[in-house]
């Protein structure tokens, strides 16, 4: 799965020397790219950067707005869900249906669509008056 291999591969370029949990995420993009990012911590812990935030934003920074397929690794004993901040970024830019591949390095998947990480998402039709 090309997802899987760009997300495992960036996952060695993390910065994680406070939690050492390194994280990678992929993303297709509807242009029919793969965007990547990895997890950037921070001394100060709040200004740090998931992982799927920063495959979003090179997504974005190419010029692309819309999500087609995730995937998500770390070194865990189960398939690393995104955190709720970035299960919601993602929303932003993909359907509900849009597949997520969780995984562990040890080759352990699990494949949920976004709905399924999200039920309920906040989108901006909640906006509409």
């Amino acid at each position: 799965m090309p997802l899987l291999t760009a997300a495992r591969a960036v996952r060695e370029n993390a910065y994680a020397p406070y939690s050492n949990f390194k994280v990678g995420a992929a993303i297709l993009g509807a242009d029919g790219q793969i965007y990547s990012g990895c997890n950037v911590e921070n001394a100060a812990y709040p200004e740090g950067t998931c992982a799927e935030a920063g495959a979003i934003a090179a997504m974005v920074a190419a010029g692309c707005r819309e999500i087609r397929e995730v995937a998500v690794i770390a070194d865990s004993p189960d398939p690393v869900p995104p955190c709720g901040g970035c299960r919601q970024k993602l929303a932003e830019f993909a359907a509900p249906g849009v597949p997520v591949t969780l995984a562990t390095t040890g080759g352990a998947t699990r494949v949920a669509t976004l709905a399924d990480l999200l039920p309920g998402a906040f989108t901006p039709a909640h906006m509409d008056n």
